[in-house]
């Protein structure tokens, strides 16, 4: 396969420094000899650049003065198309995030809006590409769910770009605790108290906590499982502990096996979501142990997965297709009134009660 001509990879490179806001509106590039010398290109590749960059709307020359920066590219996309709201999730069309998809997509066609989507895999290179798309194609707001939310992240620089343009943004499932951006999410810290609290006032004491490291989400349910904890004065057991990221979370069922072959062994599991609560079904299953007789199981979310075998899961109602409907509002509302002052809605978890768990028997 040919590769591209030098004067295209050069044009994306600067169309690159312009869109992350490295190169301001109005501001005056370098000259065609300091980029020449910068890309290590001709001099000609350099005006073949530019010349795109001019005809694109990008770039503006004024004669004996210099190249600048201009928005002339933003002014006929917002001239000649509808209002487009972009919406970044860490996935598309696994778990729970087609219902959150469906609910904003609705309401944003009721509006006359337009939806551009994109998706992370969690992953923030894959973040950065995604939200250079979306300031190239110009849009008018932004409905992100954060990718890697628990870790600094290199991509702030891009939310402050945003805000610079006017362009509004709403974080959903979890926030970048750097930026102060309004939020709609789930109270998981309640959430994971009130799984851990239902398992300790079964009488469970070793309870296996299962949860993500490189999310928000994980972060916070780790202190509701504390705090159930503390708020009735007793000690969990750190070696029941079990924690992982996106990169491994293929290791799983070892750690998960690790833990039932352990003398002190849990009587309970609070999972990080449905998808791993299976995994630990599956598990337990293979030990030769039952759930809920021998171990209980709760998890968050309660997506189709809470039902989808014949042991069904307590888990924290996620409200999915409502969060979806509820940013898609809120966007629309932060256009309209052309501000970012909206206000955060955290929901109050919901305990879902089902077969998974029963009471511990055991004498500790």
């Amino acid at each position: 396969m040919a590769s591209e001509p030098k004067y295209i990879v050069i044009k994306n490179k600067l169309k690159q420094l312009i869109l992350n806001g490295e190169y301001d509106i109005g501001s005056k590039i370098p000259s065609e000899a300091e980029l020449k010398d910068k890309f290590n290109v001709s001099r000609h590749t350099i005006r073949q650049s530019i010349s795109e960059l001019a005809n694109d709307g990008y770039l503006r020359r004024e004669q004996g003065s210099g190249t600048y920066v201009s928005n002339q590219y933003q002014i006929e996309t917002k001239e000649t198309s509808q209002k487009t709201i972009g919406v970044i999730t860490t996935y598309l069309s696994d778990y729970i995030f087609p219902s959150i998809i469906r609910g904003i997509e609705d309401e944003l066609s009721k509006k006359g809006y337009a939806l551009l989507l994109s998706s992370t895999q969690n992953n923030v290179e894959n973040e950065k590409r995604s939200l250079e798309m979306m300031l190239e194609k110009h849009i008018d707001g932004l409905i992100v769910e954060p990718t890697k939310s628990a870790e600094l992240n290199p991509n702030l620089n891009y939310y402050l770009r945003m805000q610079e343009r006017g362009i509004p943004y709403v974080s959903i499932n979890a926030s970048y605790e750097e930026l102060d951006a309004p939020e709609i999410r789930m109270n998981d810290i309640l959430a994971s108290e009130k799984l851990t609290s239902h398992l300790l006032e079964l009488g469970h004491t070793r309870i296996c906590m299962i949860t993500k490291t490189d999310d928000l989400q994980g972060k916070e349910r780790m202190k509701g499982f504390i705090r159930a904890y503390s708020k009735v004065n007793k000690t969990f057991d750190g070696s029941l502990m079990i924690t992982f990221d996106t990169e491994h979370i293929g290791e799983l069922p070892k750690d998960i096996d690790r833990v039932l072959k352990l003398e002190n062994s849990p009587t309970a599991f609070v999972c990080y979501n449905d998808q791993i609560a299976i995994k630990v079904i599956e598990r337990v299953t293979n030990s030769g142990k039952e759930v809920p007789l021998d171990i209980s199981v709760v998890s968050h979310d309660n997506s189709l997965l809470s039902t989808a075998t014949d042991i069904k899961l307590t888990s924290i109602n996620h409200p999915k297709e409502q969060l979806g409907r509820d940013a898609a509002n809120w966007i629309i509302q932060a256009i309209e009134k052309n501000s970012f002052k909206q206000q955060s809605i955290i929901y109050e978890p919901e305990l879902i009660m089902r077969s998974s768990t029963s009471k511990n028997n055991e004498i500790d």
